[in-house]
Formats: structure tokens, C-alpha cells, sequence
């Protein structure tokens, strides 16, 4: 028995790979029929040799539940690719350029002058009660300009088969470990659809992010040191920091490793003494960063790690404070600032949002919250926020009690039908919904990696594609129809 595409129904949706029953898109064709050729039997067997191989080279994350407690489990991989193209590509590829590079002047702004709250474009009242804004970033000028030096930007489609922004990641985004192993599985176990097909690579990224890193070095240095700084193993992006400390050969560090002299700078405790550090790739929440001046309990951070950044001694990465522009109300004034900084039309759309500290856009959202998806401010993960159509009456007054009491901190946007991507759901292929993170690095200048992770929500008719709720994951290739 093989996959049939005659009876694959992606019903409403906009599909990534079929344009219609039995029908692939141009750049799929292939793919389609590869896959159509397998029995039930080779997909069972490339199913257990993605498995083997994530487990071979330890692919894992963790989840928490109150239950067992912190748990690692392999990562979840779809044999099935989602594919675009490169010319498409180019086009989201400029759209995420011209984002990042806006909220980097915002955020400068915001510790600076503070134009764009004087001018009126963004309210004040968005940062009385922002969680992310950190007074101790005020007046602070790091290298280049740049704040967010790694972002992570969520893409959807919706059924129109146009791409949207969710979401921006600006504190500390994760994933790119996941994309990286993702391609380097999906070679080894479909070594045949890489001859095939001119698929652009991802695997230069941890080059491109150690030159992103060296290129922010305060101190002018051949080898700068650049160091991971983890919260340790039970992290559930630990696998990741150490990952990608591994593959740009830097050390990982946690805080009890770094120490602050009297002169200010950051040094690394080591076999042979103190070494200095000039750059520090943080895997830690601004809270947690330094002791002296954020959360005094911390024993993540390094006491006077603010004092040696506010001097230009150490640059970290991303700069604290760059959280402030990953607030979910922020994003609804993405367009606006963007063509106050840049002068442009946004080109990579946002979702149509509400806002609630809006009476009008507050109106509508209590009278359709059954319609809407609900987003706190400032949470992450898929955590925190209301699906209408699948909430109950119950979930529903809830979160008008939480909007009424607190308007500025949530905002509503329209429930999207996310596009699809075959995937192979014991031995059946069906379509299940998926979203996509790009990575985007920024110095002296902005490089987006060629697809990103994408997610897919394993679990029938689901939106939640995170993999601490039960998503999992795709290799995306970007393919050049021309080659």
C-alpha cells in the first residue's frame, strides 16, 4: 500500500505541499511523488530511522508537569519536509529584515530620547506597566546600535496563502539547535531527496552567529571570548546552549563560572586563573542576570554583570531590556513603527490585532471571545492566552474578568487557519497545521537563516504547534526552482 493523494483532504486550508486533491504544487512535484511511492512499510522503516538517529545524537528538550517533575524526551520530528520556494522565500527573507531592524531603532529609542512615545505614535501607557522595560537600560548605548541581536520571528500562513508575522522573539529566542539537527536527520535518512533537489543550507548558521557575536566585541581582539551563558542543566533549552557553545567552539558557562573585578570587566574562571571575556550569548532572563540589580536571590547571573555592560566592558547578547519590544501590544504597532523609523509600508504583514486598553477594540473582544484568540502581554509558549472557538463559557468570563480588570495587557486577534503540511500520523498521512521561526542576526549587518523550524501541531484540528504542549517538528527546506 502507498501514499494516495486522491484521498489526502487538506479540506479549508491552505496546503504547503497539494494544491488540491491528487495535485502538487510545482516546487513538490517530486517530493510528492517520491512519496507516493513508499509503502507503509518504508515509511515505518524511515519513521524508526529518524527516531534512532534523533536518539543516537541525543536530540532532546525538556518538559515540566506537576506530576513527574522536569522530564527530557527526544525531539519529535515529521519525516515529511515542508518546502518552499526560493523566490518566495526572498521576499518574507526582506520582510523580517526590515522588521528587526526597525525594532532595533524602537528599542534604542526607548532607552534614548524617547522620540516616538513624545511624537505620539506608540501610547505611553503601554510601558507604565510593562514587564519587559528595564530602567536600568536607560541611557545605555551598546555596540552597533543593536539590542536584539538574535530574534526569532513566528510566521503563519493563513488560508488567503498569504504570510504573516505572529509574533516576535526578542529576549532570549530558542529553536535553531532544533532546525540545525532537523536537516542534519533528515540527510541521513533521505540522503536520495538531497540529489534531487538544490535545497539551501542552514548549517552555516553557528558561523554566522560567532561572527555576529566576535563583531560586538568592546575590546579590539583576532579572538575575542565569547561565551554561552546557560542556567544550567535543567533548563529546557539546555541542549540547545550546549549545542551551539559546541559548535562555535566557545565555552558554556554558568554564573558561578564568570566573576566581575574591580576594574569592571567580566572574567572566566579557568584551570590556568582568570581569563577575560569580551562577549557573553545569554540564555538567561534579564531577571535573573545580575543580582545586584535585578532579582537579589538569583544564583543564575553574575553579580556586577549590569555594572560591566553599562561601561562597555563585556557586550551581551541579546542586550537587556530587548524584551520590552517582544510585548504582545507592541506588535499590534509594528506597522506604525516602521514607517516612523524607515519610512516604509510594513512589507511581511501582522495579524489584525485589537487593543484592548481601546474601549472600541475592547468592546468587540468581549462580545466575541468565543471567535478570538486571547494573548496576555507578556507570556510565551502558547501559555496564558484564551482560543475562543475551542474555550468554554466558563474560560470565556474568566478572561473577560481578567480584560476588564487590566485592559492594557491583552490583546485579541481573529482565530487564523493555519496552513497545512502532510504528516505522517501512525502509518496515515494527514494534514496538520503548522507555523514557522526564522532566525535573524544582527550586527553591522542582518542575516535571516534560510527557512527556520517549523512547528506542526501533531494533535488533529490543534493550533498549538509548541513542543512542551505535544507539537512537533518539520525540516523546511528552501529550494532554488531555478537550479
Amino acid at each position: 500500500m502507498t501514499i494516495e493523494w486522491k484521498n489526502y483532504q487538506a479540506e479549508k486550508f491552505y496546503d504547503e505541499l497539494m494544491i488540491a486533491s491528487n495535485k502538487a504544487r510545482p516546487c513538490g512535484k517530486k517530493l510528492a511523488k517520491y512519496l507516493a511511492s513508499l509503502s507503509n512499510s518504508d515509511l515505518e522503516t524511515y519513521r524508526i530511522a529518524t527516531e534512532l538517529s534523533i536518539k543516537e545524537i541525543g536530540v532532546s528538550f525538556t518538559v515540566y508537569n506537576q506530576e513527574e517533575g522536569s522530564i527530557d524526551r527526544s525531539w519529535p520530528l515529521d519525516i515529511f519536509p515542508r518546502i518552499m520556494t526560493k523566490t518566495e522565500w526572498q521576499k518574507i527573507e526582506a520582510g523580517l529584515k526590515q522588521r528587526v531592524q526597525a525594532l532595533n531603532l524602537f528599542i534604542a529609542d526607548l532607552y534614548g530620547e524617547q522620540r516616538i512615545l513624545k511624537d505620539g505614535i506608540v501610547p505611553k501607557e503601554v510601558f507604565k506597566n510593562s514587564k519587559n522595560f528595564r530602567e536600568q537600560c536607560i541611557g545605555v548605548k551598546p555596540p552597533l546600535g543593536i539590542w536584539a541581536h538574535i530574534c526569532g520571528s513566528d510566521l503563519v500562513r493563513d488560508k488567503d496563502g498569504v504570510m504573516y508575522v505572529l509574533e516576535d522573539n526578542l529576549r532570549v529566542p530558542s529553536g535553531v539547535s532544533y532546525m540545525l539537527e532537523n536537516r542534519l536527520v533528515m540527510k541521513r535518512v533521505f540522503p536520495e531527496l538531497f540529489e534531487d533537489y538544490s535545497i539551501l543550507p542552514v548549517d552555516d548558521y553557528p558561523s554566522k552567529l560567532f561572527d555576529m557575536l566576535a563583531s560586538i566585541s568592546p575590546r579590539p581582539a583576532d579572538y575575542p571570548e565569547v561565551v554561552v551563558l546557560t542556567p544550567g542543566i535543567y533548563n529546557s533549552a539546555y541542549f540547545e546552549h550546549a549545542y551551539l557553545a559546541q559548535q562555535m567552539g566557545c565555552e558554556l558557562v554558568e554564573g558561578r563560572d564568570l566573576v566581575v573585578h574591580d576594574d569592571d570587566c567580566v572574567y572566566m574562571r579557568t584551570m590556568r586563573g582568570l581569563k577575560r571575556v569580551d562577549v557573553i550569548y545569554r540564555r538567561i532572563d534579564d531577571l535573573f542576570l545580575d543580582p545586584e540589580v535585578f532579582n537579589k536571590e538569583s544564583t543564575l547571573g553574575v553579580p556586577g554583570l549590569m555594572r560591566a555592560w553599562r561601561k562597555n566592558n563585556v557586550a551581551l547578547a541579546n542586550a537587556p531590556g530587548a524584551g520590552v519590544a517582544d510585548d504582545k501590544v507592541v506588535y499590534a504597532f509594528v506597522p506604525k513603527i516602521i514607517q516612523y523609523y524607515l519610512g516604509e509600508e510594513i512589507s511581511l504583514p501582522n495579524v489584525k490585532t485589537y487593543i484592548c486598553m481601546y474601549e472600541e477594540d475592547r468592546k468587540y473582544v468581549l462580545a466575541n471571545l468565543d471567535k478570538l484568540v486571547v494573548k496576555p502581554a507578556n507570556e510565551s509558549g502558547g501559555y496564558g492566552m484564551l482560543v475562543g472557538p475551542s474555550s468554554t463559557k466558563k474560560q470565556q468570563k474568566q478572561f473577560a474578568e481578567l480584560i476588564k480588570s487590566n485592559p492594557g495587557n491583552y490583546i485579541a486577534q481573529p482565530t487564523l487557519s493555519l496552513s497545512t503540511v502532510p504528516t505522517l500520523v501512525k502509518n496515515k498521512v494527514e494534514p496538520r497545521h503548522v507555523d514557522m521561526r526564522p532566525f535573524i542576526l544582527s550586527s553591522d549587518r542582518v542575516e535571516v537563516t534560510t527557512g527556520g523550524l517549523t512547528r506542526v501541531a501533531l494533535v488533529k484540528n490543534s493550533l498549538v504547534v509548541n513542543s512542551s504542549q505535544g507539537g512537533g517538528s518539520k525540516d523546511t527546506w528552501i529550494v532554488d526552482e531555478e537550479a
